[in-house]
């Protein structure tokens, strides 16, 4: 097999500024793969493209607030207008909100949780899927977490809008097995270096949970291998 075994085939990732998210852009381009790179801080996104251009790679930078739905719009317009197919899509992007007791959600943060978590996945899976389509083996890889199966005290807004995410990109891979070659994934990291672990934790020693790095690499591994409809896996690794 190449060393560069996605040669040719375009990307898209999303939180690609830090984190997993970038992690996985890097990956993905050293495989040999054109990122597109989405994030709200350009100036975080150029830093992700300059590694991946230093490493011999490709990468387009793509600053968009995912709330903003018309910019997704927009944004799969200018793609399309550029590219014919996109063969793997990384839905990365989240947002933790507020740990809390389930009576002491705030409703309107709770719906700018389920903007981002669920509502912007929706339109990313609308706006891109007639590009998905056209490629020979699409791949969508959706970021999840343990507490959208398991529910876990002081975790039920973040819970919540990962379980309603899971949902809605299971039911898109079981609309396109019979019809498309799309197919889609769905992965939980585990306990992973990010800031939004650190948030959760902020007492917990970051070198105790494994690098952002591990978790991109099985993700970049899934999308060069493939995988049947409805995958599902945990990263499980020692810190690194």
């Amino acid at each position: 097999m190449t060393d560069r075994p996605l040669d040719g085939q375009l990307a898209l990732v999303t939180g690609a500024s830090r984190g997993i998210g970038a992690a996985t852009a890097e990956g993905l381009a050293a495989l040999g793969a054109h990122v597109v790179l989405t994030a709200r801080t350009a100036k975080a996104l150029d830093e992700v493209e300059e590694r991946i251009f230093q490493a011999g790679g490709s990468a387009t930078i793509a600053p968009l607030d995912l709330t903003q739905t018309d910019a997704i719009a927009k944004l799969a317009t200018a793609i399309g207008e550029r590219w014919q197919a996109l063969d793997v899509l990384v839905l990365n992007a989240a947002t933790l909100g507020s740990l809390g007791a389930v009576p002491a959600i705030d409703p309107a943060e709770m719906a700018r949780v389920l903007t981002l978590n669920v509502s912007a996945q929706a339109a990313l899976i609308a706006a891109f899927d007639p590009m998905l389509r056209r490629s020979q083996a699409a791949k969508v890889i959706g970021v999840t977490s343990s507490v959208g199966r398991e529910p876990r005290a002081y975790w039920g807004l973040y819970g919540a809008s990962k379980a309603a995410f899971e949902t809605l990109l299971a039911a898109y891979g079981d609309e396109m097995a019979a019809i498309s070659r799309v197919r889609t994934a769905i992965v939980d990291p585990g306990a992973t270096r990010t800031a939004m672990r650190a948030r959760a934790y902020p007492g917990e020693d970051p070198l105790s949970v494994k690098a952002p790095a591990v978790v991109a690499q099985r993700i970049a591994s899934l999308a060069v291998s493939g995988f049947e409809d409805g995958h599902r896996e945990r990263v499980i690794a020692s810190p690194a």
